[in-house]
């Protein structure tokens, strides 16, 4: 690819990883520079592997690495970041499977590089690990990152009309990217309901810093029903389902039956679960 050397040198999130022959992982990393990456990792599967703890799913890494005819090569890897903290909390384990999807998903392989969209990403990554509400950061990962796409919902003005929106509950369309006001909305095709409470939700996360936008106490079902609004306009961007959400919904499930085992771990998890993990958490190993 036109704009990398034969040998060069970047730092990357790993998003994910599956394995390629005897010894091999075939990698998807995002960098600053090159955008979203398919590298393999040479005998990074073999037993006193260097480069082995250096590119799991979640980490913040410098690679070296060599072009190749089909697939470049990584020739060595420093872990920069690791996130720990992720990995004892399979709740924030999973939010960050689900925002690392989405970077896979809306990524083209060997895109030009984003620096505003790799920084949200470290920035999320970052939150998640150090404490922050899980569901505000993601949700705030999800404006951002349609935003940086050029996909950044009407949620001042009826996407139908062009009025602008009073304060009362709306409908909002996926297919038309935006609200749509009581009196346009109750025709229109596809459009589902939205309260108030949901859209000033929306809007505060869209116009602030994640500071500002993390501030606030939101309802539990103020943010279930943020989060339906964002998963269907994110799905009908992507034209297919995500994985991520399901796991984490199960994931949710077991630690309200059981709250004092909070952090859920691993090994709960994946014990019957009922949704397949996402590519991400696949290949997390278990503490």
């Amino acid at each position: 690819m036109a704009g990398r050397e034969r040998v060069y040198r970047t730092e990357a999130i790993i998003l994910r990883h599956s394995d390629l022959g005897e010894a091999d992982r075939l990698l998807t990393a995002y960098c600053a520079e090159f955008g979203k990456l398919r590298l393999v990792a040479k005998g990074v599967r073999r037993p006193g592997s260097r480069k082995a703890g250096h590119v799991e799913p979640f980490t913040r890494c410098h690679l070296l690495v060599a072009r190749g005819r089909e697939l470049d090569i990584i020739t060595q890897a420093e872990a920069v970041e690791l996130y720990p903290a992720l990995r004892e909390d399979l709740l924030r384990l999973s939010h960050a499977a689900y925002v690392v999807e989405l970077m896979d998903r809306f990524s083209m392989d060997e895109g030009e590089g984003h620096r505003s969209l790799y920084r949200l990403l470290t920035n999320t990554l970052e939150r998640l690990a150090q404490g922050a509400d899980p569901a505000t950061t993601v949700r705030f990962f999800e404006l951002r990152l349609v935003d940086e796409l050029g996909f950044r919902p009407e949620l001042f003005r009826c996407v139908a009309c062009g009025s602008d929106i009073q304060p009362e509950d709306q409908f909002y369309s996926s297919r038309d990217g935006g609200v749509i006001c009581p009196r346009c909305g109750r025709e229109r095709t596809g459009a589902r309901p939205i309260t108030l409470s949901a859209l000033k939700v929306l809007r505060h996360f869209q116009r602030n810093t994640f500071a500002v936008a993390a501030a606030p106490r939101i309802r539990p079902e103020v943010h279930a029903e943020v989060e339906t609004v964002m998963e269907d306009y994110l799905t009908h961007l992507l034209e297919r389902s995500l994985n991520s959400p399901a796991f984490l919904r199960r994931v949710r499930r077991l630690g309200r039956l059981d709250p004092e085992t909070q952090p859920v771990s691993h090994e709960e998890v994946t014990l019957g679960r009922a949704e397949p993990a996402p590519a991400a958490l696949e290949s997390i190993p278990r503490k």
